[in-house]
């Protein structure tokens, strides 16, 4: 949402108002806000086109998958019941031997079962069988398909967790450049440039035309991905999943865990939602002496009973204490479940729901839920199909407008106020903006520091801004 197309001068501005020329306290500020925006624009935008386009991809990730791994997750429908969920087992151990870990149950009769295995060799494979015969239809690493690799590069895993605490630093930058760009689109007193666009493709005014108009319609939404996407950073979302759910062994106060807990946490074994990521993995009691586990195919006729959303995985007990875990997270986030049993009496343990999360979990599992898309179906993909095409057009624009506007040496960095308190409220902000989200407040003091460094460098003329 920059406005760069203010030359290095500050009297030279394309978007002036046309009414009285605006007081100096009234310029200084505009000059700091611009700055500022300008800053915000140079460090986020290469980052949210990456966001913007592996978003795009992922919000299409069910139907991407099944194309591009059709022979894998589509199967022909067949009359009659499918394999019992031992037998499914049975076959994908054949094909890869190893110890079966997780079954994930078929979400539609087209689609196949996935036998998560820990293979003999040391590997994690994802086995996909088809329900009805038995058949294996191949194997592959799990979570290696196409979305899952998409996946990783929106949420920068690949890059380990210094590269994911930049998700972090964005997504508080992207909110200051969207508070800030409004500021600039503010109408004062002019016509063009608010709802319109204005001249040609050759003219910078089309383009920041283009800019201003294009922010107005998604900068809700920037700010909206921005704070839904907070929850998967390593600092922010830990701190506030622990301050959400970090009592009572990562469940929700007042939800009913008085069962013995195991050291193990929910996603170490399966995806889990946001909210579940710090729950504890029940255990039963020591069994008594010749006691017998029930088995998987009453596990899931258990699960069935207890009416778990079609499509739940179920993560199977690695010892004598262990639990069988289902668990589901389909489009709409109501019907999000996760219960555990014991192996033995097949009795829920925990049985944990949308509604058990406290009120700043269903918040934001609602807000995540929307941010991939999934909660009011087709139109929320197209919705923000459209948001994250805006967003690249935000990118190329601003990068058009600084091409045309910038000097020929330099960066064309918007000029400093005159008076250097112009700074002290869009510094209050900053200082604001750096409390709720520690991280993003560390790089503005950084981008502060090397502002003021810059600027002594280069020894420019006129008084020395002092904060």
């Amino acid at each position: 949402m920059s406005d760069p197309t203010m030359d290095a001068t500050p009297h030279a501005a394309v978007n002036r108002p046309s009414g009285p020329y605006p007081s100096a306290a009234a310029s200084d500020l505009y000059r700091a806000v611009w700055r500022w925006h300008f800053y915000a624009g140079l460090f986020v935008l290469p980052f949210l086109i990456t966001l913007a386009l592996t978003g795009a991809a992922y919000l299409f990730k069910d139907e991407i998958d099944m194309i591009v791994h059709a022979d894998l997750k589509r199967v022909a429908i067949e009359d009659g019941a499918i394999l019992r969920p031992e037998q499914l087992v049975a076959s994908a151990i054949t094909a890869v031997p190893g110890r079966a870990v997780r079954l994930t149950r078929p979400a539609a009769p087209h689609v196949s079962a996935e036998v998560t295995v820990a293979a003999d060799d040391g590997r994690r494979m994802a086995v996909f069988v088809n329900p009805y015969s038995g058949h294996v239809l191949g194997a592959r690493p799990d979570r290696s398909t196409v979305m899952w690799t998409v996946r990783h590069l929106h949420s920068l895993k690949y890059f380990g967790p210094v590269a994911r605490g930049v998700i972090e630093i964005v997504a508080g930058w992207s909110i200051l450049l969207v508070g800030t760009g409004l500021y600039l689109w503010w109408p004062r007193g002019q016509a063009g440039g608010v709802l319109s666009v204005r001249g040609t493709a050759k003219k910078r005014v089309f383009w920041r035309d283009t800019h201003a108009v294009t922010s107005v319609v998604v900068g809700g939404f920037i700010v909206f991905l921005a704070i839904t996407g907070m929850p998967w950073s390593n600092i922010w979302g830990g701190k506030v999943n622990e301050w959400a759910n970090g009592q009572n062994f990562g469940y929700p106060a007042g939800l009913r865990v008085d069962v013995p807990m195991s050291d193990q946490r929910l996603s170490e074994t399966t995806q889990t939602s946001w909210s579940m990521e710090q729950a504890r993995i029940p255990k039963v009691t020591a069994p008594s002496e010749g006691a017998i586990p029930i088995g998987l195919d009453a596990a899931v006729a258990a699960f069935d009973r207890l009416g778990l959303h079609a499509g739940y995985a179920v993560s199977l007990p690695s010892s004598p204490t262990g639990v069988y875990t289902g668990s589901v997270y389909p489009d709409d986030v109501s019907r999000q479940r996760v219960i555990h049993l014991d192996q033995y009496s097949g009795q829920p343990l925990v049985d944990m729901r949308y509604a058990d999360y406290g009120p700043a979990g269903r918040w934001l599992e609602f807000g995540i839920n929307t941010h991939l898309g999934q909660q009011f179906g087709l139109a929320n993909q197209i919705v923000l199909l459209a948001v994250c095409a805006g967003i690249v057009l935000l990118a190329v624009s601003a990068g058009v407008m600084w091409w045309k506007r910038r000097p020929a040496k330099g960066m064309g960095v918007p000029p400093m106020p005159t008076d250097a308190r112009a700074f002290r409220g869009v510094l209050a902000i900053l200082i604001a903006g750096g409390i709720l989200f520690p991280l993003t407040g560390a790089s503005l003091l950084v981008m502060l520091a090397l502002d003021m460094a810059g600027r002594r460098l280069r020894g420019r003329a006129g008084p020395r801004a002092t904060l």
